[in-house]
């Protein structure tokens, strides 16, 4: 049996609304079976998406304004005051505030944003509301995702050039991990719980590593597409991945700077 690793919280981060700017925490509350709360609870459809809040299903994010997509997302600030359910949107210099509660807040922050985007907007935009029973994650298994810091410091020392973690998107990131071991982290089978994490008071299983998109591509900082992150795992280690998907098996709170004690 391998020994347990030392490691720590690094960092936690929410991302209100689908493709859209992080916001960085100090702590947050897990719930068994639940997801990282505050996290892709809106989408913005781009076209009519399909999605319906009675029976919401999993939907391909590219049904939605991403940055797999729209490179110039990045450059669009938001942040979301959970205590009002207002959204701070800072688009091309103006900032608006939108009530997430209200229709026509909602409509206007899609005029603004189909404007700035421009031909990028393929339809008429609509911001949706994920309802209690869903997550707009890239995939059907995303409850929380796990990035290894370590992971993304030997890709940068391949590259020869910085790499911000921002560019996975991910909730938790963890310091202490030798890189890539979370690559052997995912369920074996679809019957089999995966490996166990503990984070602070919360127990995690390891799901499946993340397979990375063109997302990773576009500078957090200024919305431009400037390093073929894909391409490079791809050429360098023979996969595409950088990350876990995690589900929460026993709930509690987690904030940065506590233990993470990894699989035996």
């Amino acid at each position: 049996m391998t020994a347990r690793i030392a490691a720590h919280v690094a960092a936690l981060y929410r991302h209100p609304i689908k493709g859209f700017t992080p916001e960085p925490l100090e702590a947050v509350v897990l719930e068994a079976g639940g997801w990282f709360p505050g996290d892709r609870m809106w989408a913005v459809e781009n076209g009519v998406s399909g999605f319906d809040p009675a029976v919401p299903a999993h939907l391909p994010k590219q049904k939605f304004t991403v940055l797999m997509r729209q490179a110039i997302l990045a450059r669009v600030r938001t942040r979301w005051d959970e205590a009002a359910n207002v959204l701070h949107a800072g688009i091309d210099g103006e900032t608006l505030a939108v009530r997430m509660d209200d229709a026509g807040d909602r409509a206007e922050f899609c005029e603004r944003l189909a404007a700035f985007l421009g031909e990028e907007a393929r339809g008429p935009l609509r911001l949706i509301d994920a309802g209690p029973r869903h997550r707009f994650m890239d995939s059907m298994r995303g409850r929380v995702s796990v990035l290894n810091l370590a992971s993304v410091r030997d890709l940068e020392q391949r590259l020869g050039r910085p790499v911000d973690p921002l560019r996975f998107r991910a909730n938790v990131w963890v310091e202490g991990w030798a890189p890539w071991v979370e690559n052997g982290w995912g369920r074996p089978d679809a019957e089999t719980a995966g490996p166990v994490l503990g984070l602070g008071a919360v127990t995690l299983h390891g799901d499946k590593p993340i397979v990375r998109c063109a997302a990773t591509e576009v500078d957090p900082a200024t919305g431009m597409r400037d390093m073929a992150v894909v391409k490079s795992l791809h050429d360098l280690y023979g996969h595409v991945l950088t990350g876990l998907y995690c589900s929460i098996e026993t709930g509690g709170r987690i904030a940065v700077g506590d233990p993470v004690i990894s699989p035996a």
